[in-house]
């Protein structure tokens, strides 16, 4: 995975740190606040608290070139702080725009190509469909390879959501705030990715006895899966 735990731009040139949280650990929000004052230590020590789960967000859906993505999401969050009011949590925050990132993205790879200049429907486009780079996830078991391909052939909205529910471990609030979604419809669109993948899992299973280990403990298996990919990722050496 190559991508780099250390932010290397910033707006602005270094600022001397702010009065008396230099002597406490700050919040992401306080850091935010001073990188978007011109203090790129507090936006390193932003991004290097938030590194890994932004990596992983993109990964599995992009493949190892993923630093732009990456740079992206965090000098988003500058951009977009006067939008947002703190209602929810700087994580939150954070995943809503890579989960715009990614969309644009994808919207940008098939303008580049030719495809339909529509905008993408990314409740009926699966991973497979939008066709990025391969996974970088080592999947070990069986079962794992099982889920990985299963979750590139559901469509995009479903397999973001089953992400951040087990990988993240957000609740149906949190990832309604990330999506833009109603709490209900975050519920709902769970219930149906679990159906999705599921139904995927059964078409592509090479043998009844993977199928049922794999359904047996289907939580399990999809938070494995996280393990690989944090794995994965500390393979790589930071550069700063």
């Amino acid at each position: 995975m190559q991508a780099s735990a250390r932010l290397i731009r910033g707006p602005g040139p270094p600022a001397a740190w702010y009065g008396d949280i230099i002597a406490r650990e700050p919040t992401d929000f306080e850091l935010l606040d001073a990188w978007r004052g011109g203090n790129r230590d507090a936006g390193n020590l932003l991004f290097e608290r938030h590194f890994e789960p932004i990596c992983r967000f993109f990964a599995n859906k992009v493949g190892d070139n993923i630093d732009d993505l990456i740079q992206r999401t965090f000098l988003g969050c500058i951009e977009g702080r006067d939008r947002f009011a703190k209602k929810s949590s700087f994580r939150t925050y954070l995943f809503a725009v890579a989960h715009n990132v990614l969309r644009m993205h994808f919207r940008d790879l098939r303008k580049a190509a030719g495809r339909n200049l529509d905008e993408p429907d990314f409740a009926q486009l699966s991973l497979d469909d939008l066709g990025p780079s391969p996974s970088s996830i080592i999947a070990i078991h069986e079962e794992q390879r099982l889920l990985l391909e299963a979750l590139r052939r559901i469509p995009l909205d479903f397999q973001v959501v089953l992400e951040l529910y087990y990988w993240e471990d957000m609740a149906a609030p949190e990832v309604a705030e990330v999506l833009g979604i109603p709490e209900g419809t975050a519920r709902s669109r769970l219930r149906r990715a679990r159906e999705l993948l599921n139904q995927k899992m059964r078409i592509l299973a090479r043998s009844p006895s993977l199928l049922k280990t794999t359904l047996s403990d289907l939580e399990h298996w999809v938070r494995s899966l996280r393990e690989q990919l944090v794995a994965h990722g500390d393979d790589s050496e930071p550069s700063a």
